[in-house]
């Protein structure tokens, strides 16, 4: 049975281009880790100021394997460094704000079952 993932971060209206970019500059890094089997960011439209990073995993022992993984903590360590060499801080936990610190103020995970699932039809 998969499992999803959802990482919400809240995100200053100032920093949401800034933390997009940040995921943008780590895409690829997830994809080639076993188990891993779908990624979104997504951005609120109104009346929220947080995102959701959503994943699916094939099972809690994949996500696992994947958060203490070189991969992971090499994409964590490479968001911080380019952050780092903008005057900002690390991609996306705890932070100060607008040119310094993480690009969100907060962070939680919320873990979930899938139960159901449909697809689109196919002829």
């Amino acid at each position: 049975m998969s499992v999803v993932k959802i990482n919400v971060l809240t995100v200053s209206a100032e920093m949401r281009e800034e933390l997009e970019k940040r995921f943008a500059n780590r895409a690829g890094m997830v994809e080639a880790a076993d188990g891993f089997e779908w990624f979104e960011l997504l951005r609120p439209v109104e009346g929220t100021d947080r995102y959701m990073v959503y994943t699916r995993w094939r099972s809690e022992e994949d996500f696992q394997r994947w958060q203490s993984s070189r991969a992971f903590q090499s994409g964590h360590a490479q968001a911080a460094a380019e952050a780092g060499a903008q005057g900002h801080g690390h991609g996306h936990g705890q932070g100060h704000g607008h040119g310094q610190g993480p690009a969100a103020s907060g962070s939680e995970i919320w873990s979930f079952e899938v139960v159901q699932s449909a697809s689109p039809k196919r002829d």
